[in-house]
């Protein structure tokens, strides 16, 4: 295993298979961002969003995306995967963690699944008290770990 491999291993062992996560989109030189819930599967985020709203817009016109969660900030390409309901696994966590949410609206008719695919993660971490970046570039597979100065 190389340590690209190995350094993403333990990267999403420590997000674990859900979060609460900012998503931002754009569209038009305009940026938005909101707090979902998201669901990861197979090195991906998995969330769930309503036809109607503005982000399901923006994501359909421009599928660059960002998510961001205590000291990670992803970014990556969103696409559509269909129906909540034609992903049991994304329905079996999302429903265990988020149950209100997915009983109110999973089964809705206009609601969408989509996922997104990590091309560079960024992490911030600490070691000995010095702070270091560490980051994940999925489209070369090449890792990084970056000593940052405290001036």
């Amino acid at each position: 295993m190389n340590d690209f491999e190995s350094k993403c291993r333990a990267l999403f062992e420590s997000i674990g298979d859900h979060k609460t996560m900012v998503l931002s989109t754009s569209l038009h030189d305009k940026v938005t961002s909101r707090t979902i819930s998201v669901v990861l599967i197979d090195r991906e985020f998995y969330f769930q969003t309503d036809l109607s709203f503005r982000k399901y817009r923006q994501i359909r016109e421009n599928s660059n995306v960002a998510l961001c969660t205590d000291n990670i900030q992803v970014e990556g390409i969103c696409a559509e995967m269909g129906f909540p309901h034609d992903c049991p696994e994304f329905c079996g966590i999302y429903k265990r963690y988020f149950s209100a949410a997915y009983d109110m609206y999973s089964g809705l008719e206009s609601e969408r699944l989509f996922a997104v695919k990590p091309t560079y993660i960024q992490k911030w971490i600490y070691e000995a008290g010095d702070p270091f970046v560490e980051s994940f570039d999925f489209v070369k597979g090449v890792y990084q770990k970056i000593e940052r100065s405290r001036s």
